[in-house]
């Protein structure tokens, strides 16, 4: 279960509307409005029956939370929702109603057009923080701070690189669920046990014309009890939240009062005015936590038993929409804590401006070059004091900075660090033999 804070702190409100009590009811309804014109198109059900059943379909009619106070003791509520939608329907067309389908089919289905919904937003937020961290990686191309391992200070990276792999991150989501429309999303018509009997023949060509018309994927076979498809899409969307994650945990780090490299919050505090918690920060690993917690359940019942499953379908029910709540509420706060208005890099983190004409060779690792860290000498460097930004200045060209972030060659960036870390440590080392 939720609770009122749950749903105001850690999901949606677009979320919460996708996966609402009558976005169920108006999913199935549809569901049954298709099965009704795909069976008259097939030559089953007589197309006067046809009408009259999609006629009766429009979920304004029906009462979303009497319909889930009845599934709990019918077990779904695909079976209230058809005794509804027969009492609506003329008497010469009601033996029509839901022909050929089980409950399995309506509530699967109906699912699953509610996760292409939910992926539409998650996939408009992602686009939004993938162009955010676009522009920082721009911006801050030249912005030098310390990279960290182990979360300790190892060789310099720019601010721009860091953003630039957020950016690779979100696109790799981006794609991971656009994937899933494929065939992840498909259509489930079957019958009781999967056969079509009650289609004859013409089961098949039912099962197309239906996905074309609710513009799912039409699957091979009837899938009740294998879901893989479901932890496909399940494993997608958490991974989505672990990415979120990662990027406000980056952010939450780097703004700590002892490292102050990022400004990132406008939260405040009952007991202390002076302090600027990072709340969309805060909000983003909460909400990531919840999110992933939910995948194990929907993995788990996996185990559907023969033909249609006791108890581990009717726990997807719950796990899914929490899932898609709690993701699309990480994904909203990382939007909001990249906003332009409220991140901000400190003065902690130099800016560099590359210099665009130095006497050197184009960058390649050491290696390539045949130029071993001993042989660089502080002396090619125009200041005295060596630090990173000195450094960094002295051995890359603008022309060189953008090409480690935006060549597209991950094996390139990674060479082009190892060539910068390896002169920084030259200049330490040299600079430490003449003090």
């Amino acid at each position: 279960m939720t609770t009122p804070a749950a749903d105001a702190l850690f999901t949606t409100r677009a979320m919460t509307d996708v996966f609402s009590a009558q976005a169920l009811v108006r999913q199935m309804l549809r569901f049954e409005s298709a099965l009704a014109r795909a069976e008259a198109r097939a030559g089953i059900v007589p197309v006067a029956a046809a009408d009259a059943i999609a006629a009766a379909c429009h979920a304004d009619r029906y009462d979303a939370s009497a319909i889930l106070a009845e599934a709990a003791r019918a077990g779904t509520p695909a079976i209230p929702l058809v005794r509804l939608l027969t009492e609506r329907v003329d008497p010469a067309s009601r033996g029509w109603v839901h022909w050929g389908a089980t409950s399995q089919d309506v509530v699967d289905t109906a699912l699953v057009l509610q996760m292409r919904d939910g992926l539409d937003l998650l996939a408009g937020d992602l686009h939004a923080v993938a162009a955010r961290a676009a522009d920082l990686a721009q911006r801050h191309r030249h912005a030098v701070m310390a990279g960290r391992t182990l979360l300790q200070h190892a060789s310099p990276v720019t601010f721009g690189l860091k953003s630039a792999r957020w950016l690779a991150l979100v696109v790799r989501q981006i794609d991971a669920l656009d994937a899933l429309r494929v065939d992840a999303l498909a259509l489930q018509l079957g019958g009781a046990v999967g056969t079509l009997a009650p289609l004859g023949a013409a089961g098949l060509a039912v099962v197309a014309r239906l996905a074309e018309e609710l513009g799912l994927p039409a699957p091979d076979l009837p899938w009740h009890a294998e879901r893989d498809r479901i932890a496909r899409v399940a494993a997608a969307v958490g991974i989505v939240a672990g990415a979120m994650s990662k990027i406000a945990g980056d952010v939450v780090l780097l703004a700590q009062t002892e490292v102050g490299e990022v400004a990132a919050g406008d939260g405040g505090s009952s007991a202390m005015p002076q302090k600027r918690n990072p709340v969309d920060a805060m909000s983003a690993l909460a909400s990531a936590r919840l999110a992933v917690a939910m995948v194990p359940t929907l993995l788990d019942a996996g185990g559907h038993e023969h033909e249609r499953a006791a108890g581990a379908w009717q726990a997807e029910w719950v796990a899914i929409p929490q899932l898609f709540g709690h993701t699309a509420s990480a994904v909203a706060s990382v939007r909001r804590m990249l906003d332009e208005a409220k991140f901000a890099l400190s003065s902690k983190i130099v800016e560099v401006e590359a210099r665009t004409s130095v006497s050197r060779p184009p960058i390649m690792p050491a290696s390539a070059t045949g130029v071993s860290p001993a042989q660089i000498s502080k002396s090619s460097c125009p200041s005295s004091r060596v630090t990173p930004s000195s450094v960094v200045n002295c051995f890359l060209s603008r022309a060189g900075l953008t090409t480690m972030l935006f060549s597209g060659s991950m094996a390139s960036s990674i060479k082009t660090l190892f060539w910068i870390s390896s002169r920084f440590s030259a200049a330490l080392m040299d600079s430490s033999s003449m003090s």
